[in-house]
């Protein structure tokens, strides 16, 4: 899954990203509203995360603008504001849902939960390829009925191929998918994770599901393998 969190307090905004990364979700951080709002507009994100009071827009204005150019992904508004009147605001405007701060991760993270399922209705709750399946709401993966020990960045590879099965993807389309945005390493990185799955998702089993493409990239078999 695919986070954009706006917040223009770095230690809350670093907190907060790491928590969701263990989860093995994409978190992508920006410190104010235009760059909230650009990033918004032109990438593809499951969930937004907003904080309210944002140098040089404020979160109200940028879900405002968001719904008003048809952008309909799920915001979640997180901030210190806790006034009935702010909250009515930010559902007027258009946001999805509301924690504010201080908060509990848990109930972060079951509500972002609850946005991703609510949001996806076209994707399906459990991802299959043959016998090998994928619960991105429930982080469980399984080979038959042999559950998938997976690194949270190996989840989120696995996810990204399993939605594109019987597809060729380049290392930079999964790179892109699943690192993050500020990301400077060498796509190369991604071998190293299709080798980790295949260990551990292919080797154990007798099975070869992630095939390399020579002079493309690597493709999940829709059958798995």
């Amino acid at each position: 899954m695919r986070i954009l969190l706006a917040d223009d307090d770095d230690k809350v905004a670093e907190t907060v990203r790491r928590i969701l990364a263990s989860e093995g979700w994409v978190v992508e951080v920006v410190p104010d509203g235009v760059a909230a709002l650009e990033r918004a507009m032109n990438r593809p994100y499951d969930i937004i995360i907003l904080d309210i009071m944002m140098p040089k827009r404020n979160g109200y204005e940028v879900v405002r603008d968001l719904r008003r150019a048809g952008v309909w992904t799920p915001v979640l508004m997180l901030t210190a504001k806790d006034g009935e009147y702010d909250q009515a605001d930010a559902f007027d405007f258009g946001a999805d849902d509301y924690l504010t701060k201080p908060f509990s991760f848990v109930v972060l993270l079951a509500r972002l939960r609850a946005l991703a399922r609510r949001a996806a209705p076209i994707r399906p709750a459990v991802l299959t390829a043959g016998d090998l399946t994928l619960d991105p709401a429930a982080h469980i993966a399984r080979r038959g009925d042999t559950e998938l020990e997976l690194t949270p960045r190996e989840f989120a590879v696995l996810e990204y191929l399993m939605r594109n099965k019987g597809v060729a993807l380049t290392r930079a389309a999964i790179v892109h998918a699943v690192w993050e945005a500020d990301f400077s390493g060498s796509d190369k990185i991604v071998e190293v994770y299709i080798s980790y799955l295949r260990q551990r998702v292919d080797a154990p089993f007798g099975r070869r599901a992630i095939e390399t493409v020579r002079g493309v990239g690597y493709r999940l078999d829709a059958d798995g393998g």
